[in-house]
């Protein structure tokens, strides 16, 4: 498989894992950008791993941490929606569903995002999960299992305010 024909085939998908990591379109381009870069520079290492996708995901995943870790000491820019104060309203309940799961999973610390994201977006085991964050698979089902009960704590709360 050429890298041209791996990018046809993978490269959507690794956008749309970026942006779930993310919550950040122009980071999740940005990071599929340069994890698909890497790849190309090291494609012959990358061709000859037993799953190729896998081996790119790993390398998404790593990159998405690590930049979690880094420093904002750089500029970043503003964000002109907040600042204009206009907001599109979408009547979608899918849609607004959808954006409070990004929104609570933007809350989580990035490891337990990542184990979340790549278990209930990605759909991999914990075994998967484990080799693509280089972990232990316990390791994966604890903060996996941390990561739940924190989500839960506040839709539980949500949801009782909205009975009463």
């Amino acid at each position: 498989m050429s890298f041209e024909d791996f990018v046809a085939g993978y490269g959507r998908s690794l956008v749309r894992l970026a942006f779930v990591l993310s919550g950040d379109r122009q980071v999740a381009e940005d990071l599929a950008q340069t994890v698909l870069a890497d790849a190309y520079r090291h494609w012959k290492r990358v061709r000859a791993a037993a799953n190729p996708e896998a081996y790119v995901r790993r390398m998404l995943v790593n990159a998405h941490l690590s930049w979690r870790r880094r420093r904002w000491t750089t500029e970043r820019p503003a964000d002109l929606r907040k600042e204009t104060g206009a907001t599109m309203a979408d009547p979608a309940d899918a849609v607004a569903a959808r954006d409070q799961m990004r929104v609570l999973l933007s809350r989580l610390a990035p490891r337990a995002r990542t184990v979340l994201v790549l278990r209930y977006y990605a759909d991999l085991d914990d075994a998967a999960i484990a080799a693509a964050m280089g972990v232990s698979e316990s390791s994966v089902r604890a903060t996996a299992s941390r990561a739940l009960a924190s989500l839960r704590g506040p839709a539980a709360i949500d949801a009782q305010r909205e009975t009463r």
